[in-house]
């Protein structure tokens, strides 16, 4: 019983997915909060974090999920903290607060797509348990951060 109360605490990412308005929201807001009080620069160890947070969302969202008759339990959130990480990660040398206005973007970029859920976002979505509340995030992250890249190469 232990363990799954520690698989809950992970996939809620520290208990924020129990806020009971915009779970997802406040999961992207505070991924940011996290990504920038991580004091590593290399974008390889920053990737290498992404894929140990996707393999932990994974284990756990499939150990919550096999527990319950919810698909997607907006409670996990631990989903949108990958997602969101994928979208900053396209542009390594944002600093905060001196690019502000860019992390609002970003963060409105990836909710925009992380909610729209524009093809093949919804097709991941329906993916086998925690695969499925993992990759449509991912997909969202992918998408919010290729456009997040062209907005500051070539807009700002």
């Amino acid at each position: 019983m232990k363990l799954n109360k520690l698989y809950n605490f992970i996939a809620t990412f520290f208990g924020i997915g129990y806020i009971p308005i915009a779970p997802g929201t406040w999961g992207s807001f505070f991924a940011i909060i996290l990504w920038f009080l991580i004091p590593v620069q290399s974008v390889f160890i920053r990737i290498l974090l992404i894929v140990i947070v996707f393999i932990i969302g994974l284990i756990t969202s499939n150990k919550i999920v096999s527990n319950t008759t919810e698909k997607d339990p907006s409670r996990i959130v631990i989903d949108e903290v990958v997602g969101m990480w994928i979208t900053l990660i396209s542009v390594p040398s944002l600093a905060f607060p001196e690019d502000y206005f860019l992390i609002v973007i970003a963060f409105l970029l990836f909710r925009f797509f992380d909610i729209s859920k524009i093809p093949p976002i919804k097709q991941l979505e329906s993916l086998k348990d925690g695969l499925g509340i993992m990759a449509d995030d991912v997909m969202a992250g992918v998408y919010a951060g290729f456009l997040f890249f062209l907005v500051v190469k070539f807009l700002l």
